[in-house]
């Protein structure tokens, strides 16, 4: 059910528990958890066919986090669902643990594809929505980007093969925060106007407000309604949302809040003081 307030609650404690594990383990890349907080609310407890008590489920819907270096915020999204004990996010990062510093498909229950290597994922995402159309599976295919990872060439090259197999199946997200490791995106390389390139490589596209549930949903309609084309949801967010220090400021890209600095977010998010 798509209730506003259950899911803000859910992406608010999403927030507080990546910020945790990445204080905890004293590495991590908070500001790009951060902004796709809601995109992957709205994936996980609502969107995506998939059932935590059975996650090989061959008919499940896949979700690929191309830009793995945001895995906090997946993990995080996957405790929550069920998947596995919200306990083991305090061991992210540290060796023996489960849950390392990119996703690993072998590891985690939950995750359907190892990625870190920007690019890579939504070659893989691509593959298979290919793969259940060659054997008439239902299942639906989502790929998350961050507006960085566009950079990479073989980004393109797996969308050029999206459309050209007419690939209906596959949903690309792009979190657009603008920022990257470097700074402005803008002015490392600039990626603009990214719609009109998606559309221009034949994808049917939505321009949405990525931490809005109601614009979320919708784009997601749009997409299971659109045959013929893959779709893909732009989607405007802010990095390090949530954290008025953390937000649009791109050396939060890979740094880990310290004692205090933790403090005062979880202040923030429990709404103990202005953000």
């Amino acid at each position: 059910m798509r209730e506003a307030d259950r899911l803000g609650q859910i992406a608010t404690d999403l927030r507080i528990d990546i910020l945790r594990a990445i204080a905890g383990a004293a590495s991590g890349h908070p500001g790009g958890s951060l902004s796709i907080v809601e995109i992957l609310t709205a994936l996980y407890f609502d969107e995506l066919r998939q059932d935590p008590a059975r996650p090989d489920d061959p008919a499940r819907d896949r979700l690929v986090l191309s830009k793995g270096h945001a895995a906090p915020a997946l993990y995080a999204a996957l405790a929550h669902a069920g998947y596995f004990p919200r306990g083991e996010l305090a061991g992210l990062r540290r060796l023996g643990a489960m849950l390392q510093g990119h996703p690993d498909r072998k590891g985690t229950p939950g995750v359907d594809m190892t990625t870190g290597a920007l690019g890579i994922g939504i070659s893989a995402a691509c593959g298979m929505a290919k793969a259940a159309k060659i054997y008439g599976e239902p299942y639906r295919v989502y790929a998350i980007l961050g507006d960085g990872e566009l950079q990479e060439g073989q980004v393109w090259e797996a969308l050029m093969f999206a459309a050209h197999y007419k690939l209906d199946n596959l949903v690309v997200i792009v979190d657009d925060n603008g920022l990257q490791i470097d700074g402005r995106v803008a002015d490392v390389m600039g990626v603009q106007p990214i719609g009109e390139k998606l559309s221009a490589f034949g994808f049917a596209v939505a321009q949405v407000d990525g931490h809005s549930f109601p614009e979320l949903f919708a784009a997601f309609d749009r997409a299971r309604e659109t045959t013929g084309r893959p779709f893909a949801i732009l989607a405007r967010t802010v990095k390090g949302k949530g954290v008025s220090f953390m937000e649009n400021q791109a050396g939060w890209h890979g740094k880990a809040p310290n004692e205090a600095q933790l403090e005062q977010a979880l202040r923030e998010l429990q709404g103990e003081v202005p953000a």
